[in-house]
């Protein structure tokens, strides 16, 4: 299990440019970690979707300032501000959205290498998102993700009706969703928390990565990047092995 406790150093302290750590003493085990958790909208991948399919709809502006500022934290409740922005996708076509997948969305720079070296090591992988499930199977099939946690828009004769479809296992997957879904993933592994290592940009992602072992923020927001064991500035997501050995 990784130690992350007895050699902390508690102030920020840049380890390379663009890299900074706290809480932590350099380098880490990659064998110490069993699980990598990652929010999949600015992380995984380039684009907020949700913004992207808004853009269809001639919303982009209004749906992104909305996504802006639940990412920073400045709305509370996660869940309506999704709601809000889903209502304003009504009419946008299925057609509109595959187009979303096939010419805007791309890996972020370091994740395939990043996913393969975990995998490499023996760990499982852990997509979760508040997004949806049109743009999350296909990252997981795309990395061959283990388990994969989001959000599913209802649609009728092949055009959004601005809901989400109710889920059996749960809610909207909001913050506290993602950390429920950490917690989970780990309890079926057998393994600690401390075992896992989460990573996000938003202020949704801060529940998981206050119960993971290793939490990391890529590109992140100010209060995230505060919060994070390790913050990733500049770069791509393959910086992390800078870290971790």
């Amino acid at each position: 299990m990784p130690s992350t406790s007895s050699s902390l150093a508690t102030d920020p302290v840049e380890f390379a440019p663009g890299l900074v750590v706290q809480q932590i003493r350099p380098p880490l085990r990659l064998a110490d970690f069993k699980l990598i958790a990652f929010d999949m909208d600015s992380t995984l991948i380039n684009i907020e979707c949700v913004d992207e399919i808004a853009d269809a709809a001639g919303r982009k502006a209004e749906v992104a300032a909305i996504t802006e500022a639940a990412m920073r934290g400045e709305i509370t409740d996660y869940k309506d501000s999704l709601r809000q922005r889903v209502a304003l996708l009504k009419g946008v076509s299925v057609a509109s959205m595959e187009q979303v997948l096939r010419e805007r969305l791309q890996l972020n720079p370091g994740a395939a290498r990043l996913v393969a070296a975990c995998q490499g090591a023996g760990m499982r992988v852990l997509l979760v998102s508040g997004g949806f499930t049109f743009f999350t199977d296909h990252v997981r099939d795309l990395l061959k993700i283990d388990f994969t946690r989001s959000n599913v828009l209802e649609t009728e004769g092949g055009f959004l009706t601005g809901r989400m479809v109710d889920q059996a296992w749960g809610d909207i997957c909001d913050g506290e969703e993602k950390r429920k879904m950490l917690l989970e993933t780990c309890d079926r592994l057998n393994i600690a928390p401390q075992q896992a290592i989460a990573m996000g940009d938003g202020a949704n992602d801060l529940p998981m990565m206050a119960v993971a072992g290793l939490s990391v923020a890529y590109h992140a927001k100010p209060r995230v990047r505060e919060k994070a064991m390790i913050a990733i500035n500049t770069g791509g997501l393959d910086r992390v092995l800078d870290v971790l050995h």
